[in-house]
Formats: structure tokens, C-alpha cells, sequence
């Protein structure tokens, strides 16, 4: 009983994108959007929660017709939609950007910019575009990164050799480098190619879901999020509704208070959406 009075009180759900509401080939499921569709007739609001630029998914929002804010670049953006508002950004301090491009320049490791709309790189790095996982991200190259070096929300670093990512990321990090929050990981399309990802610290999804939350004058308990990857995990580190889809990472579910049957490749999240439905029908 209680758990059901937990999923009629939903009045918000926060998806991921990729993995997670999207299947492999970047499509959102049939029945989910029927559902959304559905329990928007109900008053609830529905937005997303992505690494991707807020470019790339403007036709995933429009597709839903939805009309919320979003959350992009894992928390460092948040616009509303359809009026595309900017309603909070996190940008990188102008000297964080060029001591990491001394870094790239000195140790040959492509750098990229990253802001809302484009990744911006130069002609020394014109290999970003081929080996970088930015989902739906448009790429322009610039003649210069003082074209650019201004309002960027996340500086993109990759290359093949992941002890010097390491040390840029370490002389990056306190106690070289004060307000910054990095990640390296390897990449799952590219072969033997790492990534370094710095951001200004203090935004994350987790962040950006409570900014919706006050946006929206809701409570955490009243939200729901979805994921499946481990930038998820800052939401799952919440007292909102969490559920993972069936081909989460352990990390995901460990968290998880449902861990939904089938995957995203099975539009698992309308499993969800059909539990919140039927619990609002039912007096």
C-alpha cells in the first residue's frame, strides 16, 4: 500500500538518455511515449537528465512535446523547453581552460571545448569528432580556442595513452587546481582511447534534479529517476523514486528501489510508466 501511494504521489520523472529511455539505436520506445503522453494528462512533468549537449536533445523533447526544463551535460546546463530559457549554467573558469590546453598542447593530447550548443575544437585537433562518444553533438572547428574559451562547461580530453590522461587529470585536481570536478574513463566504441572530462564543481544530475524540483515547487519524494550508466549514480544518491532498467550496471541497481525487467532495447522504462499510470487510475 505504501508503495503504491509512493507512485500515485509521482509528480515528476527524470530519464537518462542513452541506455536508459533510448534504445541502441536512439529511438524512444512506442509505449513509452503513449504513456507519457498519458500521465502528462495527469499533471505529470517529465525532462531529462543527460551527458549530451542540450543541442543534441532538443528532437527527443520535441518529439514528447514536452515542456520542462532539461538537464544537459550531466547537470552543468539546464534550459527550458520549447523557449529554450537558460535557467542555469556551470562555466569553466577562463584560466582552468587554458592551463588545459597548456596541458594537451605540451603532452599531444587532442582537446576539445564544450558548450550548450557545439563542440568546438581546432585544426590540430580535427580527430575529435571521429573519436569521441558526445551522442548527437554538433562539431565545429574553430581557428582558435580564444574564439571560444568563453562560456565552455566542459573540457573534453582524449587520447590513446591513459597514464598522461591520469597526470593532467591529477594537475587539474586539488591541490594544483581549486573548483574543478574531472572523470577519465575509456571509451566503448573506441578502441584503446581514454577520456578526461573537467567541469566546474558543484553541478551534476543530482544538482539538476533538485534545481527541477524547485522549479516545479515539488518535493524529492514526489520525483522519479531512470538510469542505467554510472553518471547516474549522483541521482541515485537521492530520496526520489529510483529505477534502473534491466541492463543498468550493478552499481545502478544496487541503488535501485525497482530494477525493471527488460532493457532499453526492450523499452523497459514503459514498465514504469504503466505502474505510475495504474496506480493514479486506482481510488
Amino acid at each position: 500500500m505504501e508503495f503504491e501511494n509512493r507512485l500515485k504521489g509521482i509528480k515528476l520523472i527524470v530519464f537518462d538518455l542513452d541506455g536508459t529511455l533510448l534504445n541502441d539505436d536512439g529511438m524512444i520506445g512506442i509505449r513509452s511515449k503513449q504513456l507519457i503522453k498519458q500521465l502528462e494528462e495527469r499533471d505529470v512533468h517529465f525532462s531529462f537528465a543527460t551527458g549530451r549537449l542540450h543541442s543534441a536533445i532538443t528532437a527527443f523533447a520535441e518529439e514528447l512535446q514536452l515542456k520542462s526544463p532539461l538537464i544537459s551535460l550531466d547537470g552543468c546546463l539546464i534550459k527550458s523547453f520549447p523557449d529554450n530559457n537558460l535557467l542555469f549554467e556551470s562555466n569553466v573558469k577562463r584560466k582552468h581552460v587554458l592551463k588545459a590546453i597548456s596541458f594537451a598542447e605540451n603532452f599531444l593530447i587532442n582537446i576539445a571545448l564544450c558548450h550548450g550548443d557545439a563542440i568546438y575544437y581546432t585544426e590540430y585537433n580535427s580527430i575529435i569528432p571521429r573519436i569521441t562518444d558526445k551522442f548527437g553533438a554538433r562539431y565545429e572547428e574553430v581557428h582558435s580556442y580564444d574564439e571560444c574559451m568563453d562560456n565552455t562547461l566542459e573540457i573534453l580530453l582524449a587520447g590513446e595513452n591513459y597514464d598522461l590522461i591520469k597526470f593532467v587529470q591529477s594537475r587539474m585536481d586539488f591541490p594544483y587546481m581549486f573548483g574543478l570536478t574531472s572523470a577519465s574513463f575509456k571509451s566503448q566504441r573506441h578502441k584503446d582511447i581514454y577520456y578526461l572530462e573537467i567541469r566546474r564543481k558543484g553541478s551534476s544530475k543530482r544538482t539538476g534534479v533538485f534545481r527541477l524540483l524547485k522549479y516545479f515547487r515539488l518535493n524529492i519524494k514526489e520525483a522519479a529517476v531512470c538510469g542505467d550508466w554510472y553518471n547516474d549514480l549522483s541521482l541515485f544518491q537521492t530520496r526520489a523514486l529510483k529505477v534502473a532498467v534491466a541492463n543498468a550496471v550493478s552499481e545502478i541497481k544496487g541503488c535501485s528501489d525497482i530494477i525493471l525487467e527488460k532493457s532499453n532495447n526492450e523499452d523497459g522504462t514503459a514498465d514504469f510508466l504503466e505502474m505510475v499510470l495504474k496506480a493514479k487510475k486506482r481510488k
